[in-house]
């Protein structure tokens, strides 16, 4: 039992007293406001500032272009210059390069398309064969996620499958997902969308408190940065 309790904890899907960490929260004025809901489609993802987009202009294709969003949010295009990009979805980004190509163009048709974000990670724990962290690609799901960790083992309790999200200062919410239904069956199954720096822990067996085991995993496992910062000695 000793072995197999060390075994568990080495992949993530229990706390371990050995991985605590010191930690301040961020202001509150740096908030993002809660935690957001996990979703299936793709046009709730918002860009963000190192995301690299392709830009096509359906009528008018030697506009075409490939940029990657700035520090400050925003990305440079020819003719009509910076144009806000962060905080918005793909679909509101286009309609902001359309208005700003009106005067320039009679029909922009302008589609976003984000291509990549390589600053953003999600975390995979518990009872998969690569335990670890793994590039957000635009519309991964949490079977997704699996797969990229090598998918499950035999002991993975994929009905009792916890997904922690945090909000800007750190807060933390916990939430089952039945992802042995989603692989047999998507339609019918909870195989959501993840975000940045999600974290899917994949249990050996049912976890019957979910909250207690939240507290318990941030406290002593989930990684916090961006989003929480070293206490100062």
């Amino acid at each position: 039992m000793a072995a197999c309790a060390s075994e568990s904890s080495n992949r993530g899907d229990v706390p371990s007293r050995d991985l605590q960490q010191s930690s301040v929260a961020m202001s509150p004025e740096s908030c993002l406001g809660g935690v957001e809901k996990a979703s299936l489609d793709p046009s709730a993802y918002r860009i963000q500032p190192g995301d690299q987009l392709a830009i096509d202009f359906y009528l008018n294709s030697e506009f075409n272009d490939n940029v990657t969003v700035q520090p400050d949010g925003r990305i440079v295009l020819r003719l009509v210059g910076p144009v806000q990009a962060s905080g918005l979805s793909a679909a509101q980004l286009s309609d902001s390069i359309n208005k700003a190509y009106s005067r320039e163009l009679k029909n922009p048709s302008a589609t976003v398309h984000v291509q990549n974000m390589p600053s953003r990670q999600v975390f995979v724990q518990g009872q998969v064969n690569h335990p670890g962290a793994f590039a957000l690609q635009p519309g991964m799901t949490a079977l997704q996620a699996i797969a990229s960790a090598g998918g499950h083992t035999d002991q993975a309790a994929m009905d009792d499958v916890v997904l922690i999200r945090r909000d800007g200062c750190g807060r933390a919410d916990g939430s089952k997902l039945d992802l042995a239904d989603a692989s047999q069956n998507p339609e019918k199954g909870e195989d959501v969308m993840l975000m940045p720096h999600d974290t899917l822990v994949v249990p050996r067996s049912k976890i019957a408190n979910v909250d207690l085991f939240v507290k318990q995993y941030i406290r002593d496992v989930l990684p916090v940065e961006p989003y929480l910062s070293p206490a100062i000695p």
